[in-house]
């Protein structure tokens, strides 16, 4: 067979490889085209991601270039507004500000304040360098006192420039300075140079300059030498008296607010505009380094809408920053443009990739489907043929070797007288193998009715006890052999066709007689009928036995086991017969056990319905 099927399955196969080669091409194809439509959307999302970019590289220096300015008055001014602005120079941060009173419960500030109050209110002089300065304010105080107002500010006037020429440590000016301000404040509240004192500051004649400046700028700049009770006793006395004289303090409770909080640790390699923290935008210049504090989402979104002015986003499309270290350089920002209908696209790519491939794959699977149909096919036509002749020629066999006896015997006994004891047992002879004959094509006729569906089952209650005595006569007159048939079948019944369980235990016990070397053949016949669960019937033989590989290929059409020692004569449709006559009453048969002491059948009927 397999000589026949070559020139076919070398053809299918060289049609298969030509085919499959074309669609490997094909698919190929698919993949380039796909690639090239990602390539091609993933180069617009760079352009679109490196304009984004350095447009926020752009209004960052744009923003710092405008605070330049705002950055130099604050680092000058203690009372100007430094929230969001940076300034190092020389390692040493200005903005924001970090000095702040030391922790500690000391007051010298507020002791020498009170000891300049009691020197003022004593009629005795002061020691050491506070002499000079309490002798003109005892005169500034006399002058008010009589009302000579431009005596008064001529000798505060004394007072500032001795002051300017005999400066003092901040620990202790500061102190003397607000003695003053708190004696002349109720007599000289119109006096500028007394407002000058507080916040405004002082000509540089004065020592605006240095120490002038104003207590509540002297306070904030020197606050790192004031303990911290020291500084509140300051801040509340500085407070109280720019209240009672109408000066502003906003801005100084607002800076006090501020102190010590401006911390920000910079790398030491700081060389290139970075961003810090997501919050801080630095430029370094040299030794300096200013920066200003930034709100990304807020410059992403102008960047998004400009962007959108120039059609270069859609109405849903936005930019927004990657993930950043802590320390970020400016120029590796990472900026991503989100595009909601890129994204759709791109599923589409890749949907269409899929049906491609999938119709691909289709194509291939139907074409190895057809190539297996078409060998199957061919297969079973050449195997059909085989089957054909085998079963004709056997037939034929069969059919001719019992029709030769009868001839023959028909012949002799016809030459013969008919009562010489010789011829004596030739009748029954012929009877033996006339009944094999018409056996044969039983089988033949019901295998064929019951395969094409034309044998409609007449169901009715069967006793198996009659069915084991016919079955006992089948056997006897269909062989010559000894049969010891036990039965322990009890009164159990089956709802079947008889007919057709006479021909499947017919067939069960012509096979056992004749796959069987022992004398006499030993069959038996057992129930198994649990409640509700149907029937099973166990048919026993002491044959030959049949190999485990064997046991699902017996119940095939036309086939037929082989064995040693003589031939055993048959159509191979025996075992086939039963399995369909099983199948028409809804059960099935199938082999429990076999060995060389023989070989059980199960027989399962199921349980019928009421």
């Amino acid at each position: 067979m397999l000589r026949r099927l070559l020139p076919m399955l070398v053809a299918l196969g060289c049609g298969l490889l030509a085919l499959g080669w074309g669609l490997v091409s094909l698919q190929r194809i698919f993949a380039q085209e796909t690639e090239d439509a990602r390539d091609q959307l993933r180069t617009h999302r760079d352009e679109l991601e490196r304009y984004a970019g350095e447009s926020l590289r752009q209004k960052l220096k744009q923003r710092l270039a405008l605070a330049t300015s705002d950055i130099g008055k604050a680092a000058e001014d203690p009372l100007v507004q430094a929230d969001g602005l940076y300034l190092l120079f020389r390692q040493f941060q200005f903005l924001p500000r970090l000095p702040r009173p030391r922790p500690g419960t000391q007051t010298p500030a507020a002791k020498l304040h009170d000891e300049l109050l009691q020197y003022l209110l004593s009629t005795g002089p002061a020691s050491g360098p506070w002499q000079g300065r309490l002798e003109l304010l005892r005169s500034v105080k006399a002058a008010l006192s009589k009302g000579q107002k431009a005596r008064a500010e001529d000798r505060l006037e004394t007072l500032l420039r001795y002051r300017a020429e005999h400066p003092l440590p901040a620990a202790e000016e500061i102190p003397f300075t607000l003695v003053v301000v708190d004696r002349l404040a109720q007599d000289a509240a119109s006096l500028p140079l007394v407002r000058g004192l507080l916040s405004g500051g002082l000509a540089d004649e004065f020592g605006g300059t240095a120490r002038g400046a104003g207590l509540q700028r002297d306070l904030l700049r020197e606050c790192q030498r004031f303990s911290q009770f020291d500084f509140n006793f300051l801040y509340e006395r500085i407070r109280e008296l720019s209240l009672r004289l109408g000066v502003p303090i906003d801005n100084f409770t607002a800076r006090v607010d501020e102190l010590g909080t401006g911390a920000l640790a910079l790398p030491s390699n700081l060389s290139e505009p970075t961003l810090i923290g997501e919050r801080w935008y630095l430029e370094p210049d040299g030794e300096l380094v200013r920066g200003i504090a930034i709100d990304p989402e807020e410059l992403l979104k102008e960047i998004t809408q400009e962007m959108r002015k120039r059609e270069l986003l859609g109405p849903e499309d936005y930019v927004l920053l990657g993930r950043l270290e802590a320390v970020q350089p400016l120029s590796s920002v990472p900026v991503s443009a989100v595009i909601p209908r890129w994204s759709a696209e791109e599923k589409a790519i890749d949907q269409r990739y899929g049906l491609k491939t999938m119709l691909a794959a289709i194509c291939g699977a139907l074409a190895v489907a057809i190539v297996a149909l078409a060998g199957l096919a061919q297969h079973r036509k050449y195997r059909f043929l085989e089957l054909k002749s085998d079963f004709v020629a056997t037939v034929s066999h069969e059919l001719r070797t019992p029709l030769a006896s009868i001839r023959l015997l028909a012949e002799t006994l016809e030459m013969r007288a008919g009562g010489s004891p010789e011829v004596r047992d030739y009748p029954a002879r012929i009877l033996q193998a006339t009944d094999g004959l018409h056996f044969l094509v039983e089988n033949i006729l019901s295998f064929n009715r019951i395969d094409k569906g034309r044998w409609v089952p007449k169901l009715t209650q069967v006793r198996l006890e009659e069915l084991i005595g016919t079955l006992r006569t089948d056997l006897a007159s269909a062989t010559r052999v000894p049969v010891n048939l036990t039965a322990d079948v009890g009164d159990v019944e089956i709802r079947a066709d008889p007919s057709l369980l006479r021909l499947l235990l017919s067939n069960l016990g012509r096979n056992a007689c004749a796959y069987n070397q022992r004398d006499p053949v030993e069959i038996s016949v057992k129930v198994h009928a649990p409640e509700g669960l149907g029937c099973t019937v166990l048919f026993t033989d002491n044959g030959i036995g049949i190999p485990d590989r064997e046991w699902e290929h017996v119940f095939q059409d036309f086939y037929r086991l082989t064995q040693p020692g003589p031939e055993v004569h048959g159509s191979g449709l025996g075992l086939a017969l039963c399995r369909r006559i099983m199948h028409v009453h809804g059960g099935q048969i199938r082999i429990a056990a076999s060995g060389p002491q023989g070989t059980t059948f199960a027989l399962s009927f199921p349980e019928p319905h009421r």
